[in-house]
């Protein structure tokens, strides 16, 4: 589970409620059921019209990643592929076709199949980045559902304003119920407003964030398997991907090999 999504819901919606018990309000003056079903049925209704039934039928999988998609494993990665390129190395490139079968990762076991078949490495390199254009249109698909969704619930939220600002001023010979009526008008506007900038447009960026991450793991893979596949020694397939690390990450992966490899020397002298 994603929990900076789930925090940063909690704290956005909770901030709004305490801000209300602070001005003195009370949570049931912001219920308006009729606002309520104009806003989010209105916004689901005109996405609806933007897109395709297919790409919408994604929609529970799209928010599946935005709460529950677990984020690479860089170091891991690095770990398996520096392996490989070591037994790459002393036994031949086909001997890794029984760990490439046990791989979770599709990618990277696509890649390995590719460079097991003996497929030359231009054409590896082609048919990966292929795969991950494939992948950022794909996911291009989800942002946009949820930007789409972030700019038509606030336009909605004014319409039902400016419904209930009808209503009120037909019926300005009762002045007694103008206030009420003004105050339940602008209701609508403030759902377009908290569903499009507290769920909305926050899970569009989200997705984009993890999209943008799970692009690094992708380039950092195909740098590794190209590399495996030129012959280079585990060390410089090392040196390659861990250039694709932030720096904090980098140094923290870089100490522990260094204090694995002295392990190694004192067990071979030993």
């Amino acid at each position: 589970m994603d929990l900076a999504t789930i925090i940063g819901l909690l704290v956005a919606w909770g901030a709004l409620i305490v801000a209300l018990i602070m001005e003195g309000g009370r949570f049931a003056d912001l219920l308006n059921p009729a606002a309520f079903i104009l806003v989010v049925g209105g916004t689901v209704g005109a996405t609806t019209i933007a897109f395709s039934i297919k790409q919408l039928a994604g929609v529970p999988v799209i928010l599946k990643n935005a709460f529950f998609h677990k984020e690479a494993d860089l170091p891991q990665i690095i770990r398996r592929l520096v392996a490989f390129a070591r037994k790459a190395r002393t036994e031949g490139i086909l001997t890794l076709e029984e760990d490439c079968s046990k791989l979770d990762n599709k990618f990277m076991q696509t890649g390995l199949r590719l460079v097991m078949d003996g497929t030359p490495s231009e054409m590896v390199r082609e048919i990966l980045e292929t795969e991950i254009v494939s992948l950022q249109e794909r996911h291009k698909v989800g942002q946009s559902i949820f930007n789409t969704m972030g700019g038509f619930a606030p336009t909605l939220g004014i319409i039902g304003t400016v419904m209930g600002l009808v209503k009120m001023l037909s019926s300005l010979n009762q002045p007694g119920k103008m206030g009420p009526a003004i105050a339940s008008a602008f209701i609508a506007t403030l759902y377009g407003v908290a569903f499009a900038n507290l769920v909305f447009l926050p899970i569009a960026t989200k997705l984009k964030s993890k999209t943008a991450d799970e692009i690094i793991a992708y380039d950092m893979i195909v740098e590794g398997i190209l590399s495996i596949q030129a012959g280079d020694n585990p060390r410089m397939v090392e040196s390659k991907m861990m250039a694709y690390l932030p720096p904090k990450m980098r140094e923290e992966l870089a100490s522990e090999i260094q204090s694995r490899r002295r392990v190694e020397v004192i067990s071979k002298a030993a």
